[in-house]
């Protein structure tokens, strides 16, 4: 997996300063995006151990609320985000909040591209920013999300709809 960039203090993708992992490689290639070059699998730097420490080091202060996974699409990579979350809640449990956003709906997520690497990302964050961003919807007054068909989907309400076979 490779990765465009990395912010260590972020204060525009979920709640409180967090560190922000912008993941390469986007097949949804919404209209309008704000960095369409994240849409080459190629683009930017591999993510490797070396990346991952790294990161595990800028989440460790403890005025860092939490990691925010997004791209390009974390769930076009989903072994990469995995690997990511997992490594994260290894370090620090629930101490930290992990934010993912992605272009797909919460729907097509467990019925379309449901695997055990998703299953896994969904049962181990604490926020979900899910759907496309609409250029028509856009909007600058909705906290987290770029256009007003985003939902926030917190990790309660991501636990139910794992339970079941369909959830809106």
């Amino acid at each position: 997996m490779n990765y465009s960039k990395i912010n260590f203090t972020d204060i525009a993708n979920g709640y409180g300063v967090r560190v922000s992992i912008f993941v390469s490689g986007c097949t949804n290639h919404c209209e309008g995006c704000f960095q369409p070059e994240t849409w080459d699998f190629n683009y930017g730097k591999e993510f490797t151990q070396e990346t991952m420490d790294l990161l595990l080091n800028k989440l460790e202060p403890k005025f860092i609320q939490g990691l925010t996974i997004l791209g390009g699409e974390p769930m076009d990579n989903p072994e990469g985000t995995e690997w990511i979350i997992k490594e994260t809640r290894k370090k620090f449990g629930n101490k930290k909040d992990i934010w993912v956003y992605t272009g797909y709906v919460l729907k097509t997520l467990l019925e379309k591209k449901r695997t055990e690497h998703i299953e896994n990302i969904l049962s181990n964050i604490d926020m979900l920013v899910a759907g496309p961003f609409v250029l028509e919807k856009k909007t600058d007054i909705m906290p987290f999300r770029g256009s007003t068909n985003q939902r926030l989907i917190d990790s309660e309400l991501l636990a139910e709809c794992l339970k079941k076979t369909f959830c809106t």
